[in-house]
């Protein structure tokens, strides 16, 4: 009888052994699961060829596929020209050069022409950006519907979309069509005659930054 009770107890003691590994993977699992979705949002920092690159989790397994030492605009990998843009986008567009040095080269944009109208569009330069990319996501003061607060300024999901449609709009309705330049673009993208030179401010000082 005593060796029925102790196989018993040993029996017992093994399932519950076995049922506590199990809830744990499972816990783990699920755990591990909602720290990959949150990670998605936050900002990284890695180091590829002693460069420290700073970029959004999302955009890591982009970054994975791309030649990290290959010269891609103004004698800069992409990395260099990242980090080079992320030093003068600030406030809601921090850290978003890898998405402006990407597409705008995947559009055949100027990756300092597109940063620079962004700058003085939304004045994230400062940190302190306008309503309408805190809003809505125009970074380039691009207009059409749906309306940003019911206004003639288009309104965008995510920043994301935001500009990507921004440099897309670029590429394909003023680089392809030969206004390849601020003073090219002026006529076509605003109204006042000042804004060329604005532009050209901001891409004279991304360059000596």
């Amino acid at each position: 009888m005593k060796r029925k009770k102790i196989k018993i107890k040993i029996h017992k003691y093994f399932i519950h052994v076995s049922m506590f590994f199990i809830l744990t993977t499972i816990f783990l699992c699920i755990n591990s699961s909602s720290s990959m979705q949150i990670n998605q949002s936050i900002i990284a920092n890695t180091k590829i060829s002693n460069t420290t690159f700073s970029y959004r989790m999302n955009d890591s397994l982009i970054i994975n596929d791309l030649n990290a030492n290959r010269i891609v605009y103004d004698n800069m990998t992409i990395i260099e020209l990242t980090n080079k843009l992320n030093r003068v986008l600030k406030g809601k567009l921090a850290n978003y050069g890898y998405v402006y040095a990407s597409k705008s080269l995947e559009y055949g944009v100027d990756p300092y022409v597109a940063v620079s109208i962004s700058l003085l569009e939304t004045g994230c330069n400062n940190g302190s950006c306008s309503s309408l990319v805190n809003n809505c996501n125009n970074v380039g003061g691009m207009k059409g519907s749906p309306g940003c607060g019911g206004g003639s300024f288009k309104r965008f999901s995510n920043l994301d979309e935001g500009i990507n449609q921004f440099l897309k709009n670029l590429g394909e309705n003023y680089y392809a069509v030969g206004l390849d330049t601020p003073e090219k673009m002026n006529p076509k993208y605003a109204e006042s005659t000042e804004w060329a030179r604005k532009v050209n401010n901001y891409i004279n000082y991304i360059r000596k930054i």
